[in-house]
């Protein structure tokens, strides 16, 4: 009899259908509208994927939210969360917990403890593309990272946040085995005057997507009449030392995904490490970095503070990024969200930041937290994850 239900649990887990967005009510209040609602009229962050969904092609859209083959690393990244419960304390002053929302990353001031991940071709969304990422990052004072592969070149992107004085940081693949060529990469993002390189580990080999390929929206594979060959990346960390040198930046490694490594890329001097599994886009079945993050809370809980810790993936609500803060993560990066709110231009990226900022504020002070700088790993269970979907 045990086997059965566990062999019908199986089953059923594996064929329930994957719901990226909650039903809130919003296809009952706004599904008859045309075109882009009023943006006073979204509530929360995951209203900006419904009205992405609705305006954006499908092609533009699918290469927002396509995750590498069964894309159940894309879904474990948003689920995640919810399989670990807070666990609130009461009867404690909140009322300053706005003015600690402020945080230094690598040393710059920005207002919250959470910034703009890299995320290519903001141009599917609208068309001043990063222009907008950039403007809406200045006017709310938060950090933004462009992608190597934005829709405006780095030069371009770094002509718009010179004008506003807002400090970027460039994301940026691994330069090819070439001295020459990594010198003339890193020469380009200090003059398109970024003040830090998140460099990313975690892109060995081409992503295997295939909703992406089905649209043409990503890397083909190298079999068929449409056969592109295979891209491989040469990358160690002895090559990581050598770059080091060829730029005054800072080179931060992005796509950390276990303890040893976290580990290695402090030894080899990392200035923070970035935890990420690239959005669920590269390689199925990789761990979400929440849970990451938690492996490195029990087994090398000194990384968080010999170097700054960043962590991205899935994160939707204010709560979220409590989670991930309570663990010792310095900073939360957050991609998808923001591009979709980039349907509405620089309005959408400016309420997508106010939204976070207020959920985090609410959520902090209702599980007890009077400083998110300050945040207790106790008030999350972390000792046993629950499933919403089978409790």
């Amino acid at each position: 009899m045990r086997a059965t239900i566990l062999s019908f649990a199986s089953v059923a887990l594996a064929a329930r259908p994957w719901m990226s967005q909650p039903d809130t009510g919003i296809e009952g209040q706004l599904g008859n509208i045309t075109g882009l609602p009023d943006i006073d009229s979204l509530v929360g962050i995951p209203d900006f994927e419904w009205v992405a969904q609705r305006v954006l092609n499908i092609s533009s859209y699918t290469y927002y939210s396509n995750g590498a083959a069964g894309e159940w690393s894309y879904r474990n990244n948003l689920e995640v969360f919810q399989r670990y419960a807070l666990r609130p304390r009461v009867v404690v002053d909140t009322t300053g917990i706005e003015s600690t929302l402020p945080t230094k990353i690598l040393g710059y001031n920005f207002s919250a403890p959470f910034f703009i991940a890299p995320a290519a071709r903001a141009g599917f969304a609208h068309p001043e593309a990063e222009a907008n990422l950039v403007n809406g990052a200045a006017e709310s004072n938060i950090l933004y990272v462009p992608s190597q592969h934005g829709t405006l070149t780095m030069a371009q992107i770094g002509d718009v946040h010179k004008n506003t004085s807002q400090v970027t940081f460039q994301q940026s693949y691994p330069p090819n085995d070439n001295d020459t060529e990594a010198k003339e990469l890193f020469k380009q993002i200090e003059d398109a005057g970024n003040k830090a390189i998140f460099l990313t580990v975690d892109s060995a080999a081409d992503g295997n997507r295939h909703r992406a390929a089905r649209y043409q929206v990503g890397t083909l594979p190298n079999y068929g009449p449409n056969a592109v060959p295979t891209s491989y990346t040469k990358m160690t960390w002895e090559m990581y030392r050598k770059w080091q040198n060829f730029t005054s930046l800072p080179i931060v490694p992005k796509g950390i995904q276990t303890v040893d490594d976290a580990r290695l890329a402090v030894q080899n001097g990392a200035p923070a490490i970035y935890l990420s599994n690239h959005g669920g886009r590269q390689v199925d079945t990789s761990r979400a970095p929440l849970e990451v993050a938690i492996k490195i809370y029990q087994e090398a809980p000194e990384i968080f503070k010999q170097v700054e810790v960043y962590a991205d993936g899935g994160v939707r609500y204010g709560a979220d990024i409590v989670k991930l803060l309570a663990l010792g993560v310095h900073a939360v990066g957050i991609a998808r969200p923001f591009m979709f709110s980039n349907v509405y231009g620089v309005d959408g990226v400016k309420r997508a930041v106010e939204m976070f900022k207020h959920e985090l504020a609410i959520d902090a002070s209702n599980v007890g937290v009077a400083d998110v700088h300050q945040i207790s790993p106790d008030i999350v269970d972390w000792s046993q994850p629950t499933n919403y979907w089978y409790s």
